[in-house]
């Protein structure tokens, strides 16, 4: 079954020239199904790239995908045309007045690491997202910062600066085989990684309602699991295309930022080759696995979403 989008979001063709499922609202409604109502809310400044990222990833499983794109209310994004806002997104005050619920919910990362929590330009409307999610989420994906925050607003799971960026593709260990969300991974799984902080596998240990599903024995936990609050958090970037850390790495070397080579990237660390992506199988086992679990678990009426 195929992902529901807009005919006219550029993820559209994108994904519907890569063989991804993809189907019109229009068309959508004419199916006696209920399809998962998945949300993400986008905090990143280039939104369709991360908005197509993880459109190809939900659009791969059998199952029809109600995708819903949400921003924060008051944050304008200065890196995508605010006409692609105004038809494709919905701010989260409108999605909060509605009282309506969503089986799963993506949370991304954004570039402001280096700033605590408390003193970012929208946390206080973010703390109401995460109590929001709560009582109209049935499951919720933390990605990165978006992980970290969710810990620390749950958990009080620091994250501390790292003296220089943790950057490439590192090996990371499966730590939960039987693990839902783990079906078809391998034992030894390649991730990439692109950030300037990290939470600490003791700190996580030391918090019994966290479960680390994922870790690397170089860069720290990748996936934890909070059964709690229904959620995951993860640190990494599996929703990566081929080319992002490419990207990333270029920026920085023409803007003259000091930036070392992705590592374990490129062929033998040659910046001149061309990239090759190693984790592809995994990005669609985790998310495959993680809306496989929601439809298993999900009430067909989603108004008993955050029932007790």
């Amino acid at each position: 079954m195929p992902i529901t989008l807009p005919n006219d979001l550029p993820a559209y063709d994108i994904l519907s020239n890569e063989g991804v499922m993809v189907m019109s609202p229009g068309r959508a409604a004419t199916q006696d199904i209920r399809p998962l109502r998945i949300g993400l809310l986008n905090l990143m400044p280039k939104k369709i790239q991360t908005e197509n990222q993880f459109a190809r990833l939900i659009g791969a499983t059998p199952l029809q995908i109600e995708f819903q794109l949400i921003r924060m209310s008051d944050h304008e994004s200065r890196n995508t045309a605010a006409d692609h806002l105004q038809s494709f997104y919905r701010r989260f005050c409108e999605v909060e007045e509605t009282g309506e619920k969503f089986d799963g919910l993506i949370i991304t990362g954004a570039p402001i690491e280096h700033l605590p929590f408390e003193e970012v330009t929208y946390w206080d409307e973010l703390t109401r997202v995460f109590a929001w999610t709560q009582s109209h989420v049935h499951s919720t994906f933390g990605v990165c910062w978006g992980g970290m925050a969710m810990a620390w607003h749950f958990h009080r799971l620091e994250k501390h600066l790292l003296d220089h960026k943790a950057f490439g593709c590192f090996r990371h260990r499966n730590l939960a085989p039987a693990s839902p969300y783990l079906r078809g991974f391998s034992d030894d799984v390649l991730v990439p990684v692109s950030r300037w902080t990290e939470v600490r596998q003791d700190e996580v240990d030391a918090i019994p309602a966290l479960t680390t599903l994922i870790a690397s024995d170089q860069v720290g936990p990748c996936l934890l699991q909070d059964p709690c609050h229904r959620a995951l958090y993860v640190f990494n970037h599996f929703e990566y295309d081929s080319t992002t850390l490419k990207d990333e790495y270029d920026r920085d070397v023409v803007s003259g930022k000091p930036i070392n080579v992705p590592v374990n990237y490129y062929p033998e660390d040659d910046p001149s080759r061309a990239p090759t992506n190693r984790w592809r199988s995994h990005a669609h086992l985790l998310y495959g696995n993680w809306i496989n679990e929601i439809y298993q678990t999900t009430p067909f009426d989603l108004n008993r979403i955050g029932e007790a």
